[in-house]
């Protein structure tokens, strides 16, 4: 089998190729070549067992696309992305990475003529509002930035393709990826993230929103393991509608502040200072986005416990089991 991941560079591509050289197959197939794409050519895995490529160079640019699926990878994860609060502030770059990217893959593998799993990473972002709780599955679609609208148009590209025979596509739309290892990204609601991270580093983390503000979380492992199930389901019983909600954990921020203190301690909690963003509050105007992902759940996408986990998974796997108390 092999395998292409574009946005290889990113956390959820380094985790996903991580998990995938640790388990040397994929849906019990095992894996002969992988190839690794990014912006900037991402490092080679330690301990592969089969045969990995890097390859840098811009997913949007003309002939990219076509030299990655020259050679006919079996299942392609697509990561690559500009993420939504680059994508609000570079209005031009959002859409020709978001947008134009998508089209040429899709147009690289119909002219390659082949059929291949392709597993594509949307988001919530796709949602607008006003929302109900929690979100079904066929709540229509209304984004108010334009990270989620380049998601909601290249969902659609990923259906028809799939419909016309050219992929065999899944669309995830995940909710938010918490907690977020290393640097900040430009991600809008990366605060979910920094206000766990920073402080169990030792840190003073910004709060940009009200305490009571809500939303659904998945920890980096959760997330590989929806791209892993979406790489291996039967496209039979996903059917026509090839995007799914996926399901997570829903809390408030004030829940997320009192699990952060149970397992770490109230002064690691008092290392958070509120301090309102108008701008953040703009891109994300909903206080309820909590996700019922009915569909994902009966197709055997499983979700974190609870939010008590996440913290715990990135102690565990990001620092190494210590944090600062």
């Amino acid at each position: 089998m092999h395998i292409l991941i574009t946005g290889a560079g990113g956390m959820i591509g380094r985790k996903l190729v991580e998990r995938l050289v640790r388990d040397g197959a994929l849906g019990g197939k095992p894996i002969a070549r992988m190839t690794l794409h990014d912006i900037v050519a991402p490092e080679a895995p330690a301990g592969a067992e089969f045969a990995v490529a890097t390859r840098g160079g811009d997913i949007a640019a003309p002939g990219e696309a076509a030299a990655l699926v020259a050679d006919a990878p079996d299942v392609i994860f697509h990561l690559a992305a500009v993420v939504s609060g680059e994508a609000e502030a570079d209005f031009d770059k959002g859409y020709r990475v978001n947008i134009d990217g998508m089209r040429y893959l899709l147009e690289a593998i119909r002219a390659r003529q082949y059929k291949p799993r392709l597993v594509f990473t949307s988001s919530i972002a796709v949602l607008g509002g006003p929302l109900p709780d929690p979100v079904p599955d066929d709540f229509h679609l209304t984004p108010v930035n334009s990270y989620g609208t380049a998601k909601v148009i290249c969902e659609q590209w990923l259906a028809d393709y799939t419909r016309r025979g050219f992929i065999d596509g899944i669309g995830l739309r995940f909710p938010g990826i918490t907690v977020r290892p290393g640097k900040p990204n430009k991600a809008a609601s990366g605060f979910y993230s920094s206000i766990i991270r920073e402080p169990l580093a030792g840190h003073e983390a910004i709060l940009p929103v009200p305490t009571s503000k809500l939303n659904t979380h998945a920890s980096p492992r959760a997330a590989v393991g929806f791209l892993i199930r979406a790489a291996t389901i039967d496209g039979e019983k996903v059917g026509l509608r090839r995007n799914l909600f996926m399901p997570g954990v829903a809390v408030t921020v004030g829940e997320q502040i009192e699990a952060l203190r149970r397992i770490a301690g109230g002064n690691v909690a008092k290392r958070i200072r509120h301090e309102p963003d108008e701008t953040i509050m703009r891109i994300f105007p909903n206080d309820v986005v909590r996700i019922g992902a009915g569909r994902a759940l009966a197709l055997g996408f499983k979700p974190d416990k609870d939010f008590d986990e996440i913290i715990r998974i990135h102690i565990e796997e990001d620092l190494g089991g210590k944090f600062v108390a």
